[in-house]
């Protein structure tokens, strides 16, 4: 399994991660007091409010991330693209997405923003390698 490879499971496991950093203060409190609501989650989460609600949009922007991402790891692999740099683009790819899930949590507008920018460069560059 390549480095690139590698990176898809991570990066198919962050969403994951910030529901798990959205739903963490609900866990330790019952559902009747505002803890989370494993029967309408959906409707817990939408109540969420400050980091918590920054990570639950976290989340959602990192599985809209993923296609993007998936696809041009597979395509630069599929077109036998150099592998070390298959790889370094997907790895800059991760390690951008987790500082903008702390920007994002921490509300860090401006940087969320640019991390973004940079991750979808990662993810286009490798239809081009």
């Amino acid at each position: 399994m390549t480095l690139a490879e590698i990176c898809i499971l991570v990066a198919c496991l962050l969403p994951i991660v910030c529901a798990g950093i959205a739903k963490s203060r609900g866990f330790s409190k019952p559902r009747r007091e505002g803890g989370f609501d494993n029967h309408n989650p959906r409707e817990w989460l939408a109540g969420l409010q400050g980091w918590q609600a920054r990570a639950h949009a976290a989340q959602l922007n990192s599985f809209e991330a993923l296609p993007l991402f998936i696809a041009g790891v597979l395509v630069a692999q599929h077109h036998h693209a150099a592998q070390y740099t298959v790889n370094a683009l997907a790895a800059a790819f991760i390690v951008l997405r987790i500082g903008f899930i702390w920007a994002y949590v921490t509300d860090r507008a401006n940087p969320r923003s640019v991390l973004w920018s940079l991750g979808l460069a990662c993810s286009i560059a490798q239809f081009f390698v």
